[in-house]
């Protein structure tokens, strides 16, 4: 519980830091879609964290199944969030370079959700299949 506290107090200090800080460049397209993503990925990162409880682990270890949430639509619902948040912030401060970053980050978290859906296969067997049919990435 105090890591899901400590995760919410940073998104809710970082989130307006982060906008203060790209206040002044244009308001293009990009920069709007920006506002939008990047606060919207990190709240909903924020509430995956906190609904994954005490199952989260930085390496998978399959210690619980969580079905419920964000996780009864989305299997990796923090890299599919963090990757919105991330696209939300590159947009905002108008680096489209960045974006190759991205991209590249894309292949190495399929990689780890794969890892990880083989340590819930193996641990939780036809219930992890079950609830994978019935869900999205």
């Amino acid at each position: 519980m105090k890591a899901n506290l400590g995760s919410l107090a940073l998104v809710l200090l970082g989130i307006p830091l982060v906008l203060w800080m790209g206040r002044d460049l244009p308001w293009t397209f990009a920069h709007l879609a920006g506002l939008i993503l990047l606060p919207a990925g990190a709240i909903f990162l924020i509430v995956a964290r906190i609904q994954l409880g005490t199952a989260f682990s930085v390496r998978a270890k399959g210690t619980h199944l969580v079905t419920t949430g964000l996780y009864a639509r989305i299997r990796n619902p923090i890299y599919v969030f963090g990757g919105v948040a991330l696209a939300g912030g590159i947009l905002w401060f108008n680096r489209p370079f960045y974006l190759l970053v991205f991209v590249a980050l894309i292949p190495m978290q399929v990689l780890r959700a794969r890892k990880e859906g083989e340590v819930l296969q193996e641990r939780f067997g036809a219930a992890y299949e079950e609830y994978r049919r019935g869900t999205w990435f």
